[in-house]
């Protein structure tokens, strides 16, 4: 009415108002009038603001890639944005008069390009694959330090890389390229068990063999010891009997000795006897034999004597005719001790 307008702005809505080509009034969240015909209003957002991206790139080995994210980044410096672009409101307030406010984004994500690219085609397929983190690092400093995004007076807030894929055919390759991977490292797995299982059953089957061998060491060490055993016994068993045979050497020298020097004694004996008896015969053969026989009876018993008398009797037989000696006689001559002669009866 009359030229006067009437502006409201939000709390994250920096709005400046320009007369005379000066700025006279200022801030966020300011609600004034105005008069139009003299006085243009900027309204720069000064809010955070999310701008997603999907960009198709080319790594260092020219293989495709597409990475998908989203810049935040807010207008910390208005008047450097609205003395960049236009943010100046059409006059009935409800609208910018050009798109610069709509293509800010814009801007922060050819930018976001730019510095993505550079990083992207230093790497590898993989490397790029695995690299999200580094590639939001880098991206952020870049921005950060970008001379665009300093003079449009912008904040970066972060750089986020959701994912990095490769394309479809390329994708396929990978995962035929890590399904082979896995499966040769299971195949490794596989061959690193049984390599394992024949290892222990090897160190078992020598823990065996080992025992086995110590096992034999001790039959064969205790064979040794009973066959030194008895050979020490057998050792100890001829030393014995060599013993014994000595001992019956020593005593049948000391039987043989005894009777030689018996036999000795005996015939010294019967020597001293022979030379008493021929002592006595010579002594006696200028005697008469009767006196001899006569000094042989004395102290022979009745027995001796009528045997002699016999004797004398049986050597003159021619001389006698007949003799009867009857039982009782020959009983009586004997005597009680002597044999009896069996008389048998009529």
């Amino acid at each position: 009415m009359f030229g006067y307008a009437f502006v409201k702005a939000q709390p994250t809505t920096y709005l400046l108002q320009y007369r005379g080509g000066k700025v006279v009034r200022e801030g966020a969240g300011l609600s004034f009038f105005y008069y139009r015909p003299f006085s243009t209003v900027a309204a720069v957002p000064v809010g955070s603001r999310d701008a997603p991206f999907i960009f198709e790139l080319v790594t260092h080995d020219f293989q495709a890639v597409t990475v998908q994210g989203q810049v935040a980044f807010r207008v910390a410096e208005p008047r450097k944005a609205a003395g960049m672009l236009d943010f100046a409101l059409k006059p009935d307030g409800k609208g910018y008069v050009s798109d610069d406010p709509q293509r800010l984004p814009e801007r922060v994500l050819a930018i976001t390009e730019v510095l993505l690219q550079q990083t992207v085609k230093g790497m590898g397929l993989k490397d790029a694959l695995r690299a999200s983190e580094t590639l939001a690092n880098q991206v952020a400093g870049g921005l950060a330090a970008h001379a665009e995004v300093m003079a449009l007076g912008l904040e970066v807030l972060g750089v986020s890389v959701l994912a990095v894929k490769p394309t479809t055919e390329t994708a396929r390759a990978l995962e035929a390229e890590a399904r082979e991977s896995i499966l040769k490292s299971a195949d490794e797995a596989i061959f690193a068990r049984r390599n394992s299982a024949v290892e222990q059953e090897r160190a078992i089957r020598e823990s065996e063999l080992d025992t086995e061998v110590a096992v034999e060491q001790k039959k064969r060490l205790i064979r040794e010891t009973q066959m030194e055993a008895e050979a020490s016994v057998r050792q100890k068993k001829n030393e014995l009997r060599s013993a014994e045979m000595e001992a019956d050497i020593t005593l049948e020298e000391r039987r043989k000795s005894l009777v030689a020097g018996q036999a000795e004694n005996t015939r010294t004996l019967a020597e001293a006897e022979a030379h008493r008896v021929a002592a006595v015969m010579k002594a006696l053969e200028p005697a008469d034999p009767r006196v001899v026989q006569a000094l042989a009876a004395v102290g022979m018993q009745p027995g001796q004597l009528i045997a002699q008398a016999f004797g004398g009797i049986a050597e003159r037989a021619e001389r006698i005719g007949s003799l009867n000696v009857s039982p009782e006689l020959l009983q009586t001559l004997m005597g009680a001790d002597g044999p009896r002669i069996y008389t048998p009866k009529a």
